[in-house]
């Protein structure tokens, strides 16, 4: 099971060593999944859209007997069917877990369900108790991540209800649960009752909003190290987006149907764009680029050198990628193959992703690239900001080559180092780039250098 099947080079900024993303064949055999999920303990438990639940045992092997089977109550096809999951704060002692599915109709339904009192492998099928319905106007643009917060409270992520342009203006609509992200208390005999520090509680606009603005959030999740949602909002045609919301902060706009990404998309009827808030990084649809698949900022133990990154992928061009602490992104070669359609933590925040296409679960991991005799601190490319021309102090080998990288990870050149050890930039426009010096094929070095 634990075969490496993958390896892809990657830049990387300063302080971020070269790598290599390591994807782990983990497990195979499933249906469409669409979310991973621990439960604090060993196992994985993996969400079909299909809707069945799916544990996956440390070994990697899947549960003969599926944790939960709703198939009868979903709508599967497309972007629809049973697509988030999140356990209870106390699921230890109360065995809560709740499920977002598009039901019979299509509608988005967030549900509670109990686990089997004599067997923690299993649910309880007849324990489901409805805890949100909401219509929705057309197939597309679900949203589906549920996730608790620390303060115990469920956040839901929908999509702006489908179609394209978002025609019913669902997203800027605050009495319009579409579009947003809801926070809601589920912690009483309720289906749930409303956080009264949410913004709009005894004011314009739906009581269970906690931001609005969004497309379609798939996925979103918390970094609790630095107390931050991070949010990936699928674009309409030309940009995806990255944002970053802080957790504390109630009411935010992020913008959409008003602009996509930075630019403006139909600002008609929109408010001033000073109170919208944009997104932190943002990509477009070249080299195949389609679709954004939000991940998690890194926060395991076992490979130091990618914590703190928030790692992604895009659906389409099938690669994985980084998003560094200046906002730029790297990306990795394609995983050719492979359409990511969510990732996942395990109890300890180690990294998993799953391909829908494939029905496969891999365990990410990096490693260092060898340096020869040459650690990373004796090397300095130089000056920065640069134009023109660069240098790289401290290189000693031979046949060496320059790879230079923008920020949004495309390679704009590729070029020998001249034997003054000098690298020619004069045909790169002003920004900020990912230098990778490469001898005989073998990667020594990588810095950021930016060109003015």
């Amino acid at each position: 099971m634990k075969k490496i099947l993958l390896l892809s080079g990657i830049l990387s900024a300063a302080l971020f060593s070269s790598q290599n993303i390591v994807l782990a064949e983990f497990a195979s055999g499933l249906t469409s999944p669409v979310e991973i999920v621990n439960a604090n303990d060993n196992r994985l438990f993996v969400v079909q859209q299909n809707g069945i639940i799916q544990i996956i045992q440390p070994n990697g092997t899947v549960n003969s007997t599926a944790f939960l089977n709703i198939s009868t109550k979903i709508t599967f096809n497309g972007e629809r069917g049973l697509l988030g999951l999140a356990f209870h704060p106390q699921y230890a002692t109360n065995g809560y877990f709740f499920v977002f599915y598009n039901n019979t109709a299509g509608n988005i339904t967030v549900a509670r369900y109990s686990v089997n009192s004599a067997d923690p492998n299993t649910a309880d099928p007849t324990s489901e108790k409805t805890v949100l319905n909401i219509t929705k106007p057309f197939e597309n643009h679900n949203g589906g991540s549920i996730h608790f917060a620390p303060d115990g409270k469920l956040w839901i992520s929908t999509g702006d209800g489908g179609s394209a342009g978002d025609p019913n203006n669902n997203s800027q609509n605050k009495n319009s649960l579409l579009g947003k992200i809801l926070r809601i208390d589920v912690n009483s005999t309720a289906a749930y009752t409303i956080p009264p520090d949410n913004p709009f509680v005894g004011i314009d606009g739906a009581d269970e909003i906690w931001s609005y603005g969004l497309r379609n959030a798939w996925k979103f999740s918390f970094d609790l190290a630095t107390g931050n949602a991070m949010i990936a909002d699928v674009g309409q045609s030309q940009t995806e987006e990255i944002n970053r919301m802080p957790i504390t902060q109630a009411g935010i706009n992020y913008g959409w149907r008003c602009y996509e990404g930075n630019s403006a998309y139909n600002t008609t009827g929109c408010a001033n764009s000073s109170t919208m808030t944009f997104p932190i990084a943002v990509y477009n649809h070249t080299g195949g680029k389609c679709s954004i698949t939000g991940g998690y900022v890194y926060r395991g133990t076992a490979y130091p050198a990618l914590t703190g990154k928030y790692i992604f992928a895009d659906y389409c061009s099938t690669q994985i990628g980084i998003l560094n602490a200046d906002n730029s992104i790297v990306w990795t070669s394609a995983f050719t193959g492979n359409n990511f359609a969510t990732f996942g933590e395990d109890s300890g925040k180690e990294l998993y992703v799953a391909a829908v296409n494939n029905g496969k679960i891999y365990k990410i991991s990096t490693t260092t690239l060898a340096t020869g005799e040459h650690p990373q601190n004796s090397f300095k490319i130089y000056p920065s900001p640069a134009s023109g021309k660069i240098f790289i102090d401290g290189l000693k080998t031979r046949n060496n080559t320059a790879e230079i990288n923008n920020a949004e990870g495309r390679k704009v050149l590729e070029t020998k180092v001249k034997e003054d050890q000098s690298i020619d930039i004069s045909t790169l426009k002003s920004g900020i780039y990912f230098i990778t010096i490469s001898s005989d094929h073998l990667k020594i070095y990588s810095q950021k250098v930016i060109i003015k």
